[in-house]
């Protein structure tokens, strides 16, 4: 049994139920707070200075922080689909997974991040590189799936996810140390549940294709020739520059290169008697 198993089995009945779900009915809470209430995001949000001065809900509450405090109406309709998609991944992800396993994604991703956010106390932490480890998750999983760019373009995900992944790539050569340490905490939640995968995904394919040249090497070894020259017993595999005809005036339309078909003996009869 794995250790994965074994986790499952000892803690499985601790699993949330509809983690995503929670944690985007977190964050409409808060913003609702924010908007009507004069609350201030600040106090949620992951500062592990202030963590460590006793503020310690931020390594929570920054879960639930949603990504703008104002809204307009186009950014009210972007937050609300991007709500819509973590939820829809999420669930997907959970479904494939299990509970368990998705929250222990979740977890995992957390964990990350609060390490790394600690390696820089007076920085603020998003929690915006996690849901991204979820979109290329669902991404490895389901490259083919559809999206509707504006609602009008269809595009598949792995291209989206390729972008993200270009964005990584940006942050992580321009970007501030902070930045580059979340963007790496996301990184490895993703490669702790898919490097192996992947690993296997590599060796599968040279194998595969190892065994298709050598499956076109046997067969090539192997194949007859449709045209061999009586004269000089070139074929279309070993010349295949020349052009190959049957002459119609011997007897057993035997086949000639181009060179030899104008100049050859007939033959006369079955056993290849010359005329």
């Amino acid at each position: 049994m794995s250790l994965l198993n074994r986790l499952e089995r000892w803690l499985g009945r601790f699993a949330v139920s509809n983690l995503s779900l929670w944690l985007v009915g977190g964050q409409v809470v808060f913003l609702a707070l924010a908007m009507f209430g004069n609350f201030d995001l600040g106090r949620v949000a992951l500062l592990p200075a202030a963590v460590v001065a006793g503020e310690v809900w931020r390594v929570v509450t920054f879960l639930f922080l949603p990504p703008v405090s104002v809204l307009s109406l186009t950014g009210a309709v972007f937050l609300a689909f991007g709500w819509y998609m973590f939820y829809l991944m999420g669930s997907a992800l959970e479904q494939y997974w299990g509970e368990f396993r998705f929250n222990l994604f979740i977890g995992a991703g957390w964990f990350l991040t609060v390490v790394a956010s600690f390696l820089f106390p007076r920085a603020y932490s998003t929690n915006l590189f996690l849901a991204g480890s979820v979109f290329l998750a669902f991404a490895y999983l389901n490259p083919d799936f559809e999206l509707l760019i504006f609602f009008i373009l269809p595009v598949k995900i792995k291209w989206l996810a390729l972008i993200q992944w270009l964005g990584y790539a940006y942050v992580l050569a321009v970007g501030t140390w902070a930045d580059r340490t979340l963007v790496l905490a996301s990184v490895g939640n993703f490669l702790l549940f898919f490097a192996k995968d992947m690993v296997q995904s590599i060796r599968s394919g040279r194998r595969r294709m190892a065994y298709r040249a050598q499956q076109f090497g046997a067969s090539g070894e192997e194949e007859e020739p449709r045209h061999r020259c009586r004269v000089c017993g070139r074929t279309e595999l070993t010349n295949p520059e020349l052009d190959f005809r049957y002459c119609s005036k011997c007897a057993d339309e035997d086949c000639y290169c181009s060179e030899h078909l104008a100049h050859h003996v007939h033959t006369t009869a079955k056993d290849g008697t010359k005329g």
